[in-house]
């Protein structure tokens, strides 16, 4: 199938399609004429990088271990034994970028908590002008 159809049936952009493939997560046949053919296994790879993606992992990190995973149903399930040490080092980074969020919500919740009574009021009624207004 040619990059629009593949398009099509997972929902995702060409341009994100062509981005999968400068990053070496797909890997289509090419014809003679240069146009790029992918098969129906295509599919479930897009799917499986939406999902990677989805729970955080940049593009670097599924390169590697995309190999690595199968299809269980609607389950992805590792099938390398050193690809757990990589997803939980993965799952380490995002808790830890987690509580930096937090963190900085928490000393962004004082600044704000701080804020006198009238300037409060004013930013208040300030917001709901522009929304009045939009």
């Amino acid at each position: 199938m040619r990059i629009g159809e593949l398009s099509r049936k997972t929902g995702v952009h060409e341009r994100l399609l062509r981005y999968y493939e400068e990053q070496n997560l797909l890997q289509p046949e090419r014809r003679p004429s240069g146009y790029r053919e992918y098969g129906e296994a295509d599919v479930d790879t897009v799917r499986r990088i939406r999902s990677l993606l989805a729970a955080g992992l940049n593009t670097a990190t599924i390169a590697t271990i995309l190999p690595c995973l199968h299809d269980e149903g609607e389950r992805l399930v590792p099938n390398c034994s050193d690809l757990l040490a990589d997803l939980t080092k993965e799952r380490e980074r995002i808790t830890k970028a987690i509580t930096d969020l937090q963190t900085s919500r928490a000393a962004l919740d004082k600044v704000i908590a701080a804020a006198p009574a009238e300037v409060a009021e004013r930013a208040t009624s300030g917001v709901t002008a522009r929304i009045t207004r939009a």
